[in-house]
C-alpha cells in the first residue's frame, strides 16, 4: 500500500470520531480565552492518538500544541487549528469545522510519518475571531513556536474550494478619555468632557480617510459614553479596528492614529490611554506553490476549484503565521449553494450533513500536501525560496 493510500485509509476509519467532535463543538460555542470544551475535547482526542500534547502555552489557557515526531530526520509540519466562535451567533464562521479537520489532517499524516521522516504538530490558537486574548497564532509566532517549522498548514470553511486569498492587517484597538464629571447644565465650566474627546477622534479618522490608500479601512464603536445627559462624562471608551494590505503600510496609519488620539486629548484636556486591545494581526504573505500542491490533490479528489473575488478582504491571524514560514489557509467547500460567513445559514451549515462530510476530502488534501513536501525536498526548497521572495516584496 503507497503512503498516500495509507493517509486516505486512516482518514476514512477516524471520520466519524472527528465529525462527532466537530458536532459537540458546534453545540457548546465559546469565545476567545474561554474555549475550554473545544482545547479539552481536540487535546485529548490528539493524546489517543499518540500525539505529545501540552495544554495551556503561549501565554493562552485554552491553547495547545501537539506533536509526533519520527526516528527519521524530516520537515517539521503544523496543522492550525481554531475553534473559537462568535460572540452572541455561535459558529458562524465554521471554526467547530476547522479545528477537526487541522486534527484529522494531522493524524493522516502521523500514519506514514515514521516511514517517511519529519514531525507532524498540531498548534491549537485560541481566539482568531478576536476578544479577550485574541488573535493568539500572534502569540504562537512571538514565543518562538514556529522557529523550527518548515511549513504550516489549515484549510477554512466556505462556499467554494479555493486557494488561499490575501487578508488585510489589522490593528485592535481600544481608546481611553478620562475627564472630569459636573452638572452639564448649572457647572459645565468646573468639567472635562471626556466624551467630546472620543468625538474628536472619529472626526479626525474621518478627515484622515481623505490621505489614505484605498486598501486601509478604519472603523470603531464607542462601548462607553457616559452615564446621563445631566453629567459631563468622566471616562469614555471607544474600540477601532485599523486595516491595510501590508503591515509596513499599516504601521504608518497605527502611528496616525495615534497622532489622533493624543490631538482630542489635548483639545479637551483629558488624559488619555491608546493600546493594542488583543494581538495585532498580520497580512498573508502568499505562497502560490504550495496553493498549487493543495488544489492539485483537491481536484484529485474529485472537486472543482473556484477562482474568488479577492477585492473583498478580511483579516485572520493565519497572517502572522505567513510572515515567518510558508503559510497556506484555502478553503473548502461546506454547502451545495453559497452561503455568507458570520451568518445563521453559515452556521447551520457548519453543523449539516454535507459540511461535516466536507471534512474528510480536504484532511486529505491537506495531509497529502504535507507528504509531497516531507518526500520532495526539491520541492519543500522552492516554496521556502518563494515565500522568502514575497515576504521581501511585503517588507521593501
Amino acid at each position: 500500500m503507497s503512503f498516500q493510500e495509507t493517509i486516505k485509509g486512516c482518514i476514512d476509519e477516524k471520520l466519524s470520531v472527528y465529525q462527532t467532535i466537530a458536532l459537540d463543538i458546534h453545540a457548546h460555542p465559546e469565545v476567545s480565552n474561554y474555549e475550554f470544551h473545544a482545547c479539552e475535547v481536540l487535546s485529548k482526542q490528539l493524546e489517543k492518538e499518540g500525539f505529545n500534547v501540552t495544554v495551556g502555552v503561549a501565554g493562552h489557557r485554552t491553547g495547545f500544541t501537539a506533536s509526533y515526531r519520527s526516528k527519521k530526520q524530516g520537515p517539521v509540519i503544523v496543522f492550525l487549528a481554531e475553534y473559537d466562535a462568535l460572540v452572541g451567533l455561535g459558529h458562524g464562521c465554521g471554526h467547530n469545522l476547522f479545528g477537526a479537520n487541522a486534527c484529522l489532517a494531522a493524524v493522516g499524516l502521523k500514519s506514514v510519518v515514521d516511514e517517511v521522516g519529519g514531525e507532524v504538530r498540531v498548534y491549537g490558537t485560541p481566539g482568531e475571531e478576536g476578544g479577550e486574548l485574541g488573535s493568539a497564532k500572534g502569540s504562537f509566532v512571538r514565543e518562538g513556536f514556529l522557529n523550527d517549522v518548515d511549513i504550516a498548514l489549515c484549510a477554512h470553511p466556505g462556499s467554494y474550494n479555493s486557494a488561499t486569498t490575501p487578508l488585510l492587517a489589522n490593528d485592535p484597538m481600544v481608546v481611553e478619555f478620562y475627564g472630569k464629571p459636573a452638572h452639564a447644565s448649572s457647572s459645565p465650566e468646573e468639567g472635562i468632557n471626556a466624551l467630546d474627546a472620543i468625538i474628536q477622534v472619529f472626526n479626525g479618522l474621518n478627515a484622515m480617510r481623505q490621505q489614505v490608500p484605498s486598501d486601509v479601512r478604519m472603523h470603531g464603536i464607542i462601548t462607553k459614553g457616559g452615564d446621563a445627559p445631566n453629567i459631563i462624562p468622566e471616562f469614555t471608551q471607544a474600540k477601532f479596528y485599523l486595516r491595510a494590505d501590508t503591515r509596513k503600510k499599516l504601521n504608518v496609519v497605527h502611528e496616525k492614529f495615534v497622532n489622533i488620539v493624543k490631538g482630542a486629548a489635548l483639545q479637551t484636556g483629558c488624559d488619555y490611554k491608546v493600546e493594542l486591545s488583543q494581538n495585532s494581526v498580520d497580512d498573508m504573505v502568499l505562497t502560490p506553490l504550495l496553493d498549487e500542491v493543495y488544489l492539485k490533490h483537491i481536484q484529485n479528489l474529485g472537486h472543482q476549484v473556484t477562482v474568488r473575488d479577492i477585492k473583498k478582504l478580511g483579516s485572520s491571524d493565519v497572517g502572522n503565521i505567513s510572515y515567518v514560514v510558508p503559510t497556506i489557509q484555502p478553503s473548502f467547500c461546506i454547502s451545495p449553494t453559497p452561503v455568507v460567513g458570520h451568518t445563521e445559514e453559515f452556521k447551520n451549515a457548519c453543523a449539516s450533513r454535507f459540511g461535516l462530510d466536507a471534512i474528510k476530502d480536504s484532511a486529505t488534501a491537506l495531509a497529502l500536501t504535507a507528504l509531497d513536501v516531507i518526500e520532495d525536498s526539491d520541492l519543500l526548497e522552492r516554496i521556502k525560496v518563494e515565500h522568502s521572495q514575497n515576504l521581501k516584496e511585503k517588507e521593501n
